[in-house]
């Protein structure tokens, strides 16, 4: 799929600005939410981002399952967070972080490939004509969904939820997320035959979208 070489995105001035906009109005929508959410919760439980979920006390004073206020505020607080990590849009980080949720992908792994594969520039276009934020050729996508188009996977939400199932597949396939990784870089074909060699089929790819990751690369069913 793409070159490690791949290009960087420069944005302009007015960008910046927008993006500043945008995150200080993440940052407040994030304050509210938390004033909401105080109100009903007592932050008793870790979730795995680090930030307390409140859960709903059933009639034995037993938890639950996560309040629609403490869910809410764990998505603001990680897509705020992907958002700063990464200098995107919120807007951007939301469709990530969402299509990679809707899939069964680690938002944890889901941020790097696409930074990788296409420093998160929707238009992007590599030389063997993978397209888009996650870089699909166009028959791989046409497993997914059949018929479509080329056009089609310059579509934000579609490109993001088909490169997200697409890794999903190859990681119950091979179970084993750097094998997946390296299968969706470099296609089965020449992982395969490298493995049957007995060669390490690794170009690097996967070590980089791994890089200080300990997940499984999938969330749980």
């Amino acid at each position: 799929m793409k070159d490690l070489r791949g290009t960087y995105v420069h944005y302009g001035d007015a960008l910046r600005r927008r993006r500043r906009v945008r995150a200080a109005t993440m940052f407040v929508g994030l304050v509210a939410a938390a004033v909401l959410g105080a109100r009903n919760w007592e932050p008793t439980e870790a979730v795995a981002a680090g930030s307390a979920v409140p859960m709903d006390r059933g009639a034995s004073g037993t938890s639950a399952t996560p309040s629609l206020e403490g869910v809410q505020l764990e998505r603001w607080h990680a897509i705020y967070n992907y958002s700063r990590r990464y200098k995107i849009t919120s807007d951007l980080s939301a469709a990530v972080y969402d299509a990679a949720v809707a899939e069964g992908i680690d938002p944890a792994l889901a941020f790097p490939l696409v930074k990788l594969e296409s420093q998160f520039n929707n238009k992007a276009l590599s030389s063997v004509g993978a397209v888009g934020l996650t870089q699909l050729m166009l028959p791989t996508a046409g497993m997914y969904v059949p018929g479509v188009s080329r056009e089609d996977l310059y579509d934000r939400d579609l490109n993001l939820t088909i490169g997200f199932r697409h890794l999903r597949g190859l990681i119950r396939q091979y179970g084993n997320v750097q094998l997946a990784l390296l299968v969706y870089n470099r296609g089965p074909v020449a992982v395969d035959l490298d493995r049957e060699l007995g060669l390490d089929p690794s170009n690097g790819y996967d070590r980089i979208v791994m890089k200080g990751y300990r997940g499984k690369g999938v969330l749980d069913d």
